[in-house]
């Protein structure tokens, strides 16, 4: 198959959409099909070049923080790179992607689209994200403007394809999760000598309101075992200031940077407990990798959240909003450090569900739906 991506930002693996879509791009091409894309950024082979969106200088900045970058729909390019393809994969629900789609349906190109934006990834950027008549808003725009448009869609989890059945989406939808790479697999490394001695959490994740960090600062101030805790939060984002000066109240100062895919198998290796605290989430493959590696991990039990999924027994969840459960989760890990390692087995072998080879298979049988469905009309 010849299959064309249309995604915002391609270049820049800083956030789960943009990961996922290389990953899905590489995973496609060692299956043998021709893939391009379309996307801001650098040209490279196969890649169709649009504009970045201008933007005011306030919304840029928040924008930029969040990792996205939003482009400007170039007719004459995405004719081009539609005409010559057999399927085209839409990603994100944007300027760009109405576009194409309009082109792709008068061209009678055969299409799908994936839902990974979260209206709550929206809504907790401007403090509404509990309000759940502005995140229906945005699911009703979404589905109306876009996703009922299309007849197969690329569900994360099975939590968002509950959320769009709810929210009147017509598609078809296909739950394939986004994978998670050969090099996330159990693994312990020495730890450098920063962290020895220490009880080290690491988180993976931007740094936003919807993922709850100050949670874990909050149950690591409360826990019994604060003098011995080293908190990693692996991520960049707007509240990368508030969360440093959050650390300064911790006995241990966190390390709060990006990792490189390199540095953060490093640091998963040295990695004692995993904890992932966010209120929304579509999947949450940072939460995969960690638990891939070995490592145990606690999840906000949140009803906005996909990632609960993930927990193998109670031990892994905490309520999501409070803290003081949470300590109590991370002294129960620290205290039964047996139970902890019979565990760490337990989820890496978990974690073999997960694989991207299986999700390539399955994104592949969408696609070849898709190309047949429209065929036969």
């Amino acid at each position: 198959m010849k299959i064309l991506i249309v995604i915002d930002q391609f270049d820049d693996a800083n956030n789960g959409t943009t990961i996922s879509a290389k990953r899905f791009a590489e995973g496609l091409i060692n299956l043998g099909h021709e893939v391009y894309i379309v996307s801001t950024g650098e040209p490279k082979e196969n890649k169709y070049v649009v504009k970045k969106m201008p933007l005011p200088i306030i919304v840029s900045k928040i924008i930029k923080s969040q990792g996205m970058t939003f482009a400007i729909p170039n007719k004459d390019i995405l004719r081009e790179a539609i005409s010559k393809v057999d399927v085209v994969h839409f990603y994100m629900p944007f300027v760009l992607s109405y576009e194409a789609l309009k082109i792709a349906e008068e061209l009678k190109v055969p299409r799908t689209a994936a839902f990974h934006v979260q209206p709550e990834n929206i809504t907790y950027t401007i403090a509404l994200g509990k309000n759940e008549k502005v995140n229906d808003k945005i699911y009703d725009f979404f589905r109306d403007k876009f996703f009922n448009r299309f007849k197969h869609i690329h569900c994360p989890s099975n939590f968002i394809a509950n959320e769009l059945k709810k929210h009147g989406y017509t598609a078809k939808t296909y739950v394939i999760s986004n994978g998670v790479g050969e090099d996330f697999k159990y693994r312990k490394n020495d730890k450098k000598e920063e962290f020895k001695d220490k009880f080290v959490i690491t988180m993976i994740g931007r740094l936003s309101n919807e993922k709850r960090q100050d949670l874990i600062f909050e149950a690591i101030s409360k826990s019994k075992y604060n003098n011995k805790i080293q908190l990693v939060l692996a991520g960049s984002g707007p509240k990368y200031n508030k969360y440093k000066k959050l650390g300064e109240k911790l006995i241990n100062k966190p390390v709060i940077q990006f990792f490189d895919k390199e540095h953060l198998l490093e640091l998963l290796g040295m990695t004692d407990l995993y904890i992932h605290s966010a209120d929304a989430e579509i999947e949450a493959i940072s939460c995969i990798e960690a638990f891939a590696c070995g490592i145990v991990p606690i999840i906000a039990n949140s009803p906005k959240s996909a990632t609960p999924q993930f927990a193998l027994d109670e031990r892994s969840l905490f309520e999501a909003g409070n803290s003081d459960d949470l300590a109590k989760k991370i002294d129960y890990w620290i205290e039964n450090e047996l139970e902890r390692k019979q565990m760490e087995i337990k989820y890496a072998e978990h974690a073999e569900s997960y694989r991207i080879e299986k999700s390539m298979k399955k994104i592949e049988g969408m696609f070849e739906d898709a190309i047949r469905e429209y065929r036969g009309n």
